[in-house]
């Protein structure tokens, strides 16, 4: 019987107090974003934003609760942003969507370098009993993302990123899940010989986790010979958005197979329409159907990051995707 397991991709929206205090607080200038200094002021501001959005999840009913991300200024790009050898430089688009994050220009050795999103995790425990959930880009999509002035060559930069966030990986605290976001892999596929590549540097960060992990893709569906090569790399599940092509998904699995456990992108993270959890059954139980497979695990989630949403319809879509959960346990 499959488990259903209510959900997040992360990277909440702000609560509408945070986004006047922390103006107020940091300016409304690109050089007074999150650079991993912030004074006591602006700390503590973001530690009552991190357990609001916690304290969300919880009265969603969520089964797998994330930190939220309410620091993060630079969406997926903020692990190299607040990095000590990376320069932000002038603002560009994310992906194709009209939002902006600062250009990480990388200009030395991606070393370890202090754990920025593992003390936001840390201090994310401290509100979560069971359950917790990391998130990170993944390292296509974090390389994708960034400049580089240092390496000098493609492969060793992949390779570099994945080193990096394989050692912020080794200094989380205790998590049951790890989503590694990649929407590169979908809007800026890697060609031959980087397919691979990028399979690799997936493999190496999820290697440092003591955690099921979960290589959640969006915004459409991988290249075949892409989707081939992740599945060498060992996790334990991948991510599917249902949302923006729900049949290519399916065929790469009907072609190629894929793990034991899945995510699936059954809610629209972009649209404030809030479905309904029967629906967001209904599309779980497709999936199942085309796929003519029964999986140990369906991570119920969003399809995208969900900080393009108004407040409170954030909350009513956390709510929907725990409800849906509830409905198969009644079903079953």
């Amino acid at each position: 019987m499959t488990q259903v397991v209510a959900t997040t991709p992360g990277l909440f929206p702000l609560p509408d107090w945070a986004k006047d205090e922390l103006a107020d607080l940091k300016g409304h200038q690109k050089t007074d974003l999150v650079s991993g200094d912030e004074g006591a002021e602006i700390e503590d501001a973001y530690d009552r934003v991190r357990a609001e959005l916690i304290e969300t999840q919880h009265d969603a009913g969520l089964d797998r609760i994330v930190e939220g991300q309410g620091r993060w200024d630079d969406m997926l790009a903020h692990p190299l942003a607040v990095h000590s050898e990376v320069e932000t430089r002038g603002i560009v688009r994310y992906y194709d969507n009209n939002n902006f994050y600062r250009e990480p220009v990388v200009q030395g050795d991606l070393s370890a370098d202090g754990g920025d999103v593992a003390a936001d995790l840390g201090a994310a425990a401290d509100h979560v009993d069971e359950g917790l959930q990391a998130v990170l880009p993944g390292p296509y999509s974090l390389a994708d993302l960034a400049t580089d002035e240092h390496y000098g060559d493609e492969a060793e930069f992949l390779s570099a990123v994945a080193d990096f966030l394989a050692e912020e990986v080794r200094s989380f605290p205790e998590v049951e899940t790890l989503f590694l976001l990649e929407p590169s892999l979908v809007e800026n596929a890697p060609e031959d010989g980087a397919d691979e590549r990028a399979s690799e540097a997936v493999d190496a960060v999820a290697s440092a986790a003591d955690a099921e992990v979960v290589t959640h893709t969006y915004w459409g569906a991988l290249e075949e010979k892409v989707y081939a090569h992740l599945m060498d790399a060992d996790i334990d599940a991948i991510g599917f958005d249902l949302i923006a092509d729900h049949d290519k998904n399916v065929y790469n699995v009907q072609e190629y197979g894929t793990k034991d456990d899945v995510a699936l992108g059954v809610v629209d993270g972009q649209n404030t329409l809030v479905e309904a959890p029967e629906t967001i059954r209904d599309r779980i139980d497709w999936f199942e159907q085309q796929t003519n497979t029964t999986y140990d695990t369906v991570y119920a989630t969003a399809n995208t990051e969900l900080f393009y949403l108004p407040v409170n319809k954030f909350a009513d879509k956390l709510e929907a995707l725990a409800n849906a959960a509830d409905l198969e346990e009644v079903e079953a």
